[in-house]
């Protein structure tokens, strides 16, 4: 149920009067599943969602919804809490990681590309091992593992345009051609990120 699990996720993601929640379910869920989700609020007033309570009484019925539906709810808000999370964490601005995000899977947490590429920030499965990332359609954990990859690029190469560069053709093919590789898709990738993270930050 990774797919429940990001769209739980990500409609928690920005903080609303103390109300949070944590979804972890193991396996992937069609975007047309019907699944009961259960509530609960503790002592200190935040709000839980799952989709398996697990024989934890606190829980009560909330209602049922279509994967879908959750998908479609949660949109760039909730991503904007992720960015803002774990660009902050690993010193990047939230509005890159936003503009990746919208360019990489246009905020769809289940998008995997022709490649293989998953996720929100459409981590290769060889990176997501790297990276120990092993939810990839969990949007918490694709954001951490794809900021931290970022910054490492950013990092190495100490340009931005490079970083996204390397982000979108492999550090390698940068390395080697000392700049942005001449690659029609990813010369594009990178004026598409720029132009939306300048966007995003008007």
């Amino acid at each position: 149920m990774a797919l429940l699990a990001a769209a739980l996720t990500l409609a928690l993601a920005v903080p609303a009067g103390g109300i949070g929640g944590l979804v972890r379910p193991a396996a992937a869920a069609s975007a047309g599943e019907v699944v009961t989700i259960y509530r609960y609020v503790d002592e200190d007033g935040v709000v839980h969602l799952t989709d398996k309570p697990k024989g934890d009484t606190r829980y009560r019925v909330f209602g049922r919804f279509r994967v879908q539906e959750l998908v479609k709810a949660v949109g760039p808000v909730g991503i904007k809490g992720l960015a803002a999370k774990h660009g902050a964490r690993h010193g990047v601005d939230p509005r890159l990681v936003e503009a990746v995000i919208a360019v990489e899977s246009n905020y769809d947490p289940t998008a995997v590309s022709p490649a293989g590429a998953q996720g929100l920030m459409q981590i290769m499965p060889g990176t997501q091992r790297d990276l120990g990332v092993s939810a990839p359609f969990d949007a918490d954990a694709n954001v951490e593992g794809g900021v931290r990859y970022l910054k490492s690029l950013m990092d190495r190469f100490g340009e931005l345009p490079l970083a996204l560069a390397a982000y979108n053709a492999g550090p390698e093919r940068v390395a080697k051609h000392g700049g942005i590789p001449p690659i029609p898709e990813t010369q594009q990738y990178v004026t598409k990120v720029m132009d939306t993270y300048a966007r995003l930050s008007r």
